[in-house]
């Protein structure tokens, strides 16, 4: 997975290390950082694309984030392709957890999921909260989902 910084200036180091190194950076400022990982995605055609970002949210203080593309053939249902958003999230959750409990950063899995049952998305919304509460990290969707349903969707759109 290639990842990059909002200016689109690649990460030189493997995600892990990127994260660490910004956290160490960012911490030694005195700056309290809770961390959103969330990932979106956008049928173009007959490609799907897919963002997930991790924004590092300083606090009072605004942030940043690093962002992953990828584009897939696979074609999907609205719900496959919400679960497939949030195994992407928990994918970057789950490597980079211990670094975060590590550094005492709080971390949300953002998902781009209305909570509304008028929605479509809502079909994916039981199984992925239950995914990602399962997997111990905090839940957050829409509206509040901001790293998933404004970070990333900006990226895919």
């Amino acid at each position: 997975m290639l990842w990059r910084t909002f200016k689109g200036e690649p990460l030189k180091l493997p995600i892990k290390k990127a994260v660490e190194d910004a956290i160490v950076r960012e911490t030694s400022l005195g700056y309290k950082l809770k961390v959103c990982i969330g990932t979106d995605s956008q049928v173009k055609g007959l490609e799907t694309e897919f963002a997930t970002v991790i924004v590092f949210l300083r606090e009072k203080q605004g942030g940043f984030m690093f962002i992953c593309n990828d584009r897939t053939t696979t074609s999907y249902s609205i719900k496959e392709r919400m679960l497939v958003e949030v195994a992407r999230s928990i994918e970057i959750a789950y490597e980079l957890c211990d670094l975060f409990n590590r550094y005492d950063i709080e971390m949300e899995v953002h998902v781009d999921i209305n909570t509304s049952p008028h929605f479509k998305s809502n079909e994916a919304l039981r199984e992925a909260m239950g995914y990602i509460l399962g997997m111990g990290f905090a839940f957050k969707a829409k509206p509040e989902a901001f790293a998933s349903s404004c970070c990333a969707n900006k990226i895919v759109n």
